[in-house]
């Protein structure tokens, strides 16, 4: 099994050492989780995950500036030249297989930031669809307007909602745009009953699975640290939502992350 999206480098840095990349790695093997996606959020994470990806054949790295860097580097005089380093990693690895994660965070963002952040969000848009990269999208508070962008900058071929957070309208409109819905952890808490609707209309083959590691770790080990070895959990947790056998949805996971990342590692 896969894991669609993760953050090794998080859990594996001096505020988060309690696994180090090699134990990770290894406990998710334990458990047949034997693909990661390593996802960079900023300069130095991008650059981390082009390396964790060279080094590690389980691992394929997505590289971009998070929407929440965005006001801050624009703010610096520096989005252009961030962007165009993002660019330049992407293009150094055939191990590279998205821009993301990028998009729009309307959550930790005031009004004063969103332009920053949406004019980010287009550049990473067009970026995609000229390299030939999966779309990874970051989505809070921000439903209609990442489906606006998406509209107008012409969405590139593959497009992945990480960590979808959406009801199942949002749902049937990422759907129609012909995108993955990638569900975490949060599909297994208590008060998420909005969120297993939008599972439960999403077909089979645009289902991903993943842990958005270290964070959004699944019930009921939350309060530690998420990792990729817990990806079960949260696999029994939506084939029980869907009423479809597990040994069902994990082949169908499977094959939707191959297709969503451009092929096996």
């Amino acid at each position: 099994m896969p894991d669609s999206h993760c953050h090794l480098d998080i859990a594996d840095g001096p505020d988060g050492s309690w696994l180090s990349t090699e134990e990770a790695l290894s406990r998710a093997t334990s458990v047949n989780v034997t693909r990661i996606v390593q996802i960079g959020c900023d300069l130095p994470g991008a650059a981390w995950a082009v390396q964790a990806a060279e080094r590690h054949e389980a691992v394929v790295a997505a590289v971009a500036l998070h929407p929440n860097e965005a006001p801050r580097l624009a703010a610096a005089g520096e989005l252009d030249t961030a962007l165009a380093e993002i660019e330049s990693l992407a293009r150094s690895s055939d191990r590279v297989r998205a821009i993301g994660e990028t998009g729009l965070d309307y959550f930790r963002t005031d009004e004063a930031g969103r332009p920053s952040q949406r004019e980010s969000f287009r550049r990473h848009i067009e970026m995609a669809g000229r390299l030939g990269k999966t779309l990874v999208i970051h989505d809070r508070d921000a439903h209609e307007d990442v489906l606006d962008l998406l509209d107008e900058q012409a969405a590139p071929e593959r497009v992945v909602m990480h960590c979808f957070s959406g009801d199942a309208d949002f749902a049937r409109a990422c759907l129609d745009r012909g995108a993955w819905l990638s569900f975490a952890g949060t599909v297994t808490f208590k008060n998420a009953a909005t969120l297993r609707e939008a599972l439960a209309v999403t077909p089979l083959h645009r289902i991903l699975v993943e842990t958005d590691a270290p964070y959004l770790t699944p019930t009921p080990y939350r309060g530690r640290p998420n990792a990729s070895y817990l990806v079960p959990i949260t696999l029994r947790a939506m084939a029980e939502t869907r009423g479809v056998a597990l040994e069902t949805l994990c082949a169908a996971v499977a094959e939707n992350t191959e297709a969503a990342f451009g092929g096996s590692w």
